[in-house]
């Protein structure tokens, strides 16, 4: 692992900071605001179920997914642009 010097690491860790952020931002939406307009949401049918209901019983758990994969992504490339990544 490379050193870093202190300015690196200030800007290694704002980088990490900011895509953490807008991780848990986009969990918060779609864990608690999305739910909170299943009503409305319902009034929209995809497939025959109700928006709301789809989005409770899999949107959310396949935005859960696709935010893990793309936080990881992310990360590596943060990783490597700071020369810091694990594996190469």
């Amino acid at each position: 692992m490379a050193e870093l010097t202190p300015a690196q690491r200030e800007a290694y860790w704002k980088k990490t900071s900011r895509l953490m952020w807008i991780i848990m931002s986009l969990w918060v939406f779609f864990s608690f605001v999305i739910p909170a307009f299943a009503v409305q949401l319902n009034e929209i049918k995809i497939a025959g179920f109700p928006l709301g209901f789809y989005m409770a019983a899999q949107g959310s758990l396949i935005a859960y997914v696709v935010l893990c994969f793309w936080n990881a992504s992310a990360q590596n490339k943060i990783d490597e642009e700071f020369g810091v990544e694990e594996d190469k």
